[in-house]
């Protein structure tokens, strides 16, 4: 499954933990520079996953992708930036292989 994340400057061990869901980054934007902030929301093509962290990013900018990922149909996880927070909400969710083992 390939996702777009949302949030976050750096992202530290989460690719890690996505791999563990079998989940690649199809693409990062940190959402915080103020051109992100203004621009169109438009998913990259073979996005399957949209992935929120919630503690850095504005409201207008998720509801803005909360909206392009609505429109197309795509699921979406908004958590906080951190490992524990994103495993919760994949489990959570079951959107992915791992979960669904459990």
């Amino acid at each position: 499954m390939k996702a777009l994340l949302v949030g976050a400057d750096r992202l530290g061990n989460i690719p890690q933990v996505l791999t563990e869901y079998g989940i690649s980054i199809l693409r990062h934007v940190s959402g915080r520079d103020p051109s992100a902030q203004r621009a169109e929301r438009g998913m990259p093509a073979g996005t399957e996953l949209l992935i929120l962290f919630t503690d850095f990013l504005g409201h207008n900018v998720m509801r803005g992708y909360r909206e392009a990922a609505k429109r197309q149909g795509l699921r979406v996880v908004a958590c906080r930036r951190s490992t524990c927070s994103l495993r919760g909400a994949l489990d959570a969710s079951e959107l992915c292989s791992r979960a669904l083992a459990k």
